[in-house]
């Protein structure tokens, strides 16, 4: 398995530059990444749901579309700046991915504890550059934010 500096260095830098297009496209500032047991890059993707409509195109579940076809996804780290919310978090146990390597959960902690029930390892990086890019969006977009995270217009 891919150490967690390598993780960081190559895999958070492309997660968080995914991050940054969608925000750039006008979406959820979310990105994700997948990286082999060598640290390549093996899939990108970042938050899509306002760009293409579609309210399950979450940057882990575009990620992993984006990969295609695999047999290996038992030896793949998936990293994603945000902490995965319950539909991310079922789509990498589907897949078995072992190992998930979080930017930041200040600002949103998603089903982790699911993680923790599959035995998928979680490590948190807490980057601060994940942290103050979530809570800005936040602040600037709240309205977006909850529609992505599917709570009711009111019940914030």
């Amino acid at each position: 398995m891919v150490d967690l500096a390598t993780v960081v260095k190559v895999g958070l830098e492309a997660a968080i530059e995914q991050a940054r297009k969608s925000e750039r496209e006008g979406g959820i500032p979310i990105g994700s990444c997948l990286l082999n047991e060598d640290g390549v890059v093996v899939g990108l993707g970042h938050n899509l749901r306002v760009q293409a409509g579609d309210p399950t195109a979450h940057a882990e579940t575009v990620c992993i579309r984006n990969a295609g076809r695999r047999r290996d996804w038992h030896t793949l780290t998936l990293v994603s700046t945000l902490s995965p919310c319950a539909m991310c978090t079922g789509t990498s146990i589907l897949h078995r991915i072992p190992r998930v390597v979080i930017g930041e959960r200040q600002n949103f902690q998603g089903r982790e504890d699911w993680f923790a029930a599959e035995k998928v390892a979680v490590e948190v990086v807490n980057d601060p550059r994940c942290v103050e890019m979530m809570r800005k969006f936040i602040a600037a977009r709240p309205d977006l934010w909850w529609e992505d995270i599917g709570v009711p217009p009111g019940k914030a």
